[in-house]
């Protein structure tokens, strides 16, 4: 059992009247409990919040008026050890649940179809099963460089294969995008992990469905994968983002803290700079 807690501060200047999403609070979910929480907006406003019923996360919705605006939310969560077979089966297409299905079709910035040659002639004579996921997610970690700036919002999984190098997403995007033109459903996770080197940042991974459920896999090797206090969910970058904006507003200031309380001896994971989610 794990337990971290989990901290992000947001400072904006908004420069006009603008509707803000956030997407901050860890979600209620299966493999975490949330002991505490508190969530503070500067100066107050009348906010919406709301679980997405697609995805699951817990938005907060309002409008801002021009001046500066401050987040901070503050949560203390228990994570619950999991274990999976390391012989877990890939299931045939025929069998995908249907609320899964379309985690193996194309999305945005997951190009599935356009890199299917490339992902068959890698790993498509692999035995399949979670096996075969771990080799996607090891020649992620070896042919791609964790190099901060080197991508920016639009920058797609096709991009990151081409350049051969990226941010937490662009392995996360990579990973899903090969298992999906392997037809394994995949997906992005997103939400709050200690990294062995500050600063800390928002972080992202992916999840693969094999032997009837959702594995997570970090190709950045940053942490572990099962420490991850989970937010957000979904086909891939476009899905969960910290922050949705409409109109016109400057970010002065995120930080990002997390603390663990685990007497489990660390794994020991290979440094690198931290994530930009």
């Amino acid at each position: 059992m794990h337990f971290s807690t989990v901290e992000a501060v947001l400072e904006y200047e908004v420069k006009e009247p603008t509707h803000f999403c956030f997407n901050l609070e860890a979600a209620q979910w299966p493999t975490q409990r949330i002991v505490s929480e508190k969530l503070e907006l500067s100066p107050p406003v009348i906010a919406r919040c709301f679980e997405d019923p697609h995805f699951g996360h817990r938005l907060v919705r309002f409008d801002a008026p021009p001046g500066k605006l401050a987040l901070h939310y503050k949560a203390d969560v228990q994570l619950l050890q999991q274990y999976h077979d390391p012989n877990l089966e890939e299931a045939p297409v025929r069998d995908i649940p249907d609320e899964i299905f379309h985690y193996l079709l194309p999305s945005r910035y997951c190009e599935s179809d356009v890199l299917c040659a490339a992902a068959q002639k890698m790993f498509g004579e692999l035995k399949p099963g979670v096996s075969r996921v771990r080799k996607v997610v090891d020649w992620i970690t070896e042919n791609i460089t964790y190099r901060p700036g080197s991508t920016c919002s639009t920058t797609t999984a096709k991009d990151v294969y081409v350049q051969r190098s990226g941010v937490c997403r662009d392995f996360a995007h990579l990973g899903i995008t090969f298992c999906r033109a392997l037809s394994i459903p995949a997906r992005m996770v997103v939400g709050y992990v200690w990294f062995d080197e500050p600063p800390q940042d928002f972080h992202a991974i992916f999840e693969a469905w094999v032997g009837g459920r959702w594995v997570l896999f970090d190709p950045t090797g940053m942490a572990p994968a099962d420490r991850l206090v989970r937010v957000g969910t979904g086909r891939d970058a476009k899905d969960v983002a910290f922050c949705t904006y409409f109109g016109n507003i400057e970010l002065k200031r995120k930080e990002v803290m997390v603390l663990e309380h685990d007497p489990r001896p660390a794994r020991v994971v290979r440094p690198r700079e931290a994530a930009v989610a």
